[in-house]
């Protein structure tokens, strides 16, 4: 297969372009290389360089998009930009790059129809539930609409039974879930789907929305102060500073390994029958981000202090767990990776890596100013 993928240098990019390679496909990356997430590295590693034919350039450029569409079968479109937290903030640029971008492909493939083009594979993401699935004694399963800030102030954590306010247990989350995104990134992420599978049923392509969980890997951004909380540990541990860690550290996450992550989208891209699909791409397992931050320190031998701060930052969900039923009996996939054995290698790559954490404290500042963090 012919294969672009936008956002192809980024993290999840890379790791799937190189099994595009081992797997033989022809790839294509088109990718901006922002500074946010890749720093002053603006070059591919040397063992995808000489393999892919690259693009320079915007998702939005239309032109660009063009020229890099032309002849392929499969689009996996990665890029976007991740910050839940800026989302809130840097509204215009978070629809622009997401929906617009999106819009930006979608727009090419109706108007020119490249030849041979027959599936489009998105990125997606959990946030576009909010809190999801949960059960209430009284009620059974419920859907929390979110936690009030006055709960919040109050240390009451766990969200409300929607009916009779009594506090409610999580549960795996499935894709017949409403959605309900808290942040303006789920939002984009919920647009960017809809507008994909959309165009796909009504000008016949197969297309899959893939809603990925907390995936965390080698080759994660290190230096990007707005998202990825395992390598925002690992750089915070590694310099021996105070790691803080939000409300009373219970909060918990689906935290897959990229190479799971990865053999999920394979699995949709080399998928043989034609089909317009949304997906959970996770472990079905919580680890409490405390349990994290402890597993962070623990490796590195620090001396960090874990601070549990009692701080909250609005568009935060408490829970998160995916439901794997749907795309296990779909494509079969099946998660391979367990949480520390994935923490492990993570901790390994980035222990060896010299880049360092810069404008964490700030990006703090920047939603408290915001009114979005709160204590």
């Amino acid at each position: 297969m012919n294969i672009l993928v936008t956002g192809g240098a980024g993290f999840i990019g890379q790791h799937l372009v190189r099994r595009l390679l081992r797997e033989g496909c022809t790839v294509a990356v088109l990718d901006n290389f922002s500074s946010q997430v890749h720093g002053t590295n603006r070059q591919l590693p040397p063992d995808l360089a000489d393999h892919v034919e690259l693009y320079r350039d915007d998702v939005r450029n239309q032109d660009a998009v063009s020229e890099a569409l032309a002849h392929r079968d499969v689009v996996v479109h990665l890029a976007a930009e991740t910050g839940t937290g800026q989302s809130m903030y840097e509204v215009s640029r978070y629809q622009d790059v997401n929906i617009g971008g999106t819009a930006t492909i979608l727009n090419v493939v109706v108007n020119q129809r490249p030849q041979g083009l027959n599936k489009i594979v998105v990125a997606s993401s959990r946030a576009v539930y909010g809190e999801g699935k949960y059960r209430c004694p009284n009620h059974g399963i419920v859907y929390p609409k979110g936690r009030s800030p006055d709960r919040l102030k109050a240390k009451i954590y766990e969200p409300p039974c929607p009916a009779c306010h009594l506090e409610c247990a999580s549960e795996p989350t499935s894709e017949d879930c409403p959605t309900h995104p808290f942040s303006f990134y789920g939002l984009t992420k919920l647009v960017e789907e809809q507008m994909v599978l959309m165009f796909a049923q009504a000008y016949g392509f197969s297309a899959y929305a893939l809603r990925y969980q907390n995936v965390f890997g080698p080759g994660q951004s290190l230096c990007n102060p707005y998202t990825g909380i395992l390598a925002i540990f690992s750089n915070l541990a590694r310099c021996s500073s105070t790691l803080p860690v939000f409300e009373d550290g219970k909060e918990s996450r689906d935290f897959v390994f990229v190479d799971d992550a990865v053999e999920a989208t394979w699995r949709c891209i080399s998928a043989k029958t034609s089909a317009i699909e949304t997906f959970n791409v996770g472990t079905g397992i919580p680890t409490t981000v405390l349990e994290a931050a402890k597993e962070v320190v623990r490796f590195h031998h620090s001396n960090t202090h874990i601070l549990i701060t009692g701080t909250f930052r609005q568009g935060d969900i408490r829970h998160n767990c995916a439901d794997l039923t749907k795309i296990t009996n779909s494509i079969g996939y099946v998660p391979q990776f367990v949480f520390g054995d994935g923490l492990r290698q993570f901790l390994e790559w980035a222990a060896a890596r010299s880049e360092v954490l810069e404008g964490y404290e700030a990006s703090l500042q920047e939603m408290s100013e915001r009114g979005l963090l709160s204590a």
